[in-house]
């Protein structure tokens, strides 16, 4: 199963909660952990990774804590999930990463289709920001997959809106 760890989860929360609150006030990791209801040590590992991912800006002094490094606009998901785990990718042949754990990477019949899998979940991903997180997002209507049965031997890619299919 694909899944992303209790922690980045709770990455996007701590980044969504900041974007909420986008008055450019510092937020210390004691007032977080109260007002996101998350554990105090928890939220201040994560501070340290999302700040040291260029998320976040810390600032020192009396009036110091956390902000945002960039605008929510700015901020895609995809970007979050990097930070705190590393390439968005289901297969690790598909990560980016030079070194590939798999040995059967290089005669593998179904890389190719993993491949644009991959995009198709990265591109979502990108194109969903963090001032998208603020508000409930709106479910599409049903789109047909980009795996249809053709005739063809090429395989349809759908792109997300806005956005070029590779």
């Amino acid at each position: 199963m694909f899944r992303m760890t209790k922690l980045t989860d709770y990455g996007i929360v701590l980044l969504t909660h900041f974007a909420a609150h986008d008055d450019q006030v510092a937020h210390t990791a004691r007032e977080l952990a109260l007002e996101t209801r998350l554990p105090l040590p928890t939220v201040g590992k994560l501070l340290k990774q999302l700040s040291r991912g260029g998320l976040l800006a810390s600032q020192r002094g009396t009036k110091g804590g956390y902000i945002l490094a960039r605008p929510p606009r700015e901020i895609t998901v995809s970007a979050i999930i990097a930070t705190l785990e590393g390439p968005v990718a289901i297969t690790e042949c598909n990560t980016g990463e030079s070194h590939s754990r798999c040995e059967h990477e290089s005669f593998c019949s179904v890389r190719p289709n993993w491949q644009i899998i991959n995009e198709t979940i990265r591109g979502a991903l990108e194109g969903l920001t963090l001032a998208d997180m603020t508000r409930p997002l709106v479910r599409r209507p049903s789109q047909p997959s980009a795996f249809e049965s053709s005739s063809a031997s090429t395989l349809p890619v759908r792109a997300p809106e806005g956005r070029s299919a590779l």
